[in-house]
């Protein structure tokens, strides 16, 4: 069974998290959906992250399985055809090898989370993006995001009902960027690692936010990091702002 790449965007607002649930709708169940209107029958895909309730993508990473040799672009185009009108697009598709495997294969994964600062509501991206009404010091997110890289025991950083067998990862990558924007400020934070724990990223920016906002120091963020204890870490921001940004493979299926 010839074995394709997919390269998935979609909106997370619609559904219960990428993994297919039996009584709400999830993005895999979606394009599982799509699929066996192509090959009736029943289809199972993996991914190469399974991002929760409400999270986004823009390079999701998926594979399947198929009966017929379908040239990739068709693929995509008769799969973003059955997935309309949901808010989920086939990028790219591309034949790989039948070992290759969209989880295992992968060797990092690459988050981007959206932060805007502004008292009037959002008219556009509202759902898009996390909003907070008081100002925010991008240097001082930056401070604390640096003493979190490295190797670390992350617990504190853990949902308590992450599954991951180990809490200890390597973070390389924790970047704050902030981008222009009228009235109001607009942050960007780049996150990058190998494999991730689960709500890890929105608990690093829920206590970078706490960090801009004057409220802690990079040196609370240290603590916080060494108590390796939950209930030492700040709040965990809402899952709109967040976005699956990229995966890395040593030979990459897509241009």
């Amino acid at each position: 069974m010839p074995r394709y790449a997919l390269q998935v965007e979609y909106h997370g607002a619609p559904f219960a998290g990428w993994q297919r649930q039996a009584d709400q709708p999830s993005v895999q169940g979606a394009i599982e959906t799509a699929l066996s209107k192509l090959e009736p029958r029943d289809h199972t895909i993996a991914a190469a992250g399974r991002t929760d309730s409400g999270v986004h993508a823009t390079h999701q990473v998926a594979h399947c399985d198929m009966e017929r040799d379908w040239d990739p672009f068709r693929l995509s185009e008769a799969l973003n055809y059955h997935l309309k009108p949901l808010p989920v697009a086939i990028v790219q598709a591309a034949k790989v090898a039948d070992d290759w495997h969209a989880r295992f294969s992968a060797h990092e994964r690459r988050y981007l989370f959206r932060l805007v600062t502004r008292r009037a509501p959002l008219a556009h991206d509202a759902g898009l993006v996390w909003q907070v009404k008081h100002r925010l010091d991008g240097a001082a997110m930056q401070a604390g995001a640096d003493r979190l890289l490295g190797l670390h025991d992350f617990t504190t950083f853990r949902s308590s009902i992450c599954q991951a067998e180990s809490p200890v990862k390597t973070l390389d990558e924790l970047r704050v960027v902030e981008i222009e924007r009228p009235n109001g400020q607009e942050f960007h934070f780049h996150v990058r690692a190998r494999s991730f724990l689960h709500n890890q990223v929105r608990s690093f920016v829920g206590t970078l936010e706490r960090v801009g906002a004057g409220a802690w120091t990079p040196d609370d963020v240290t603590t916080a990091l060494e108590a390796c204890d939950r209930s030492a870490c700040g709040p965990v921001c809402p899952p709109e702002g967040l976005y699956l940004a990229g995966v890395g493979y040593k030979d990459a299926p897509f241009d």
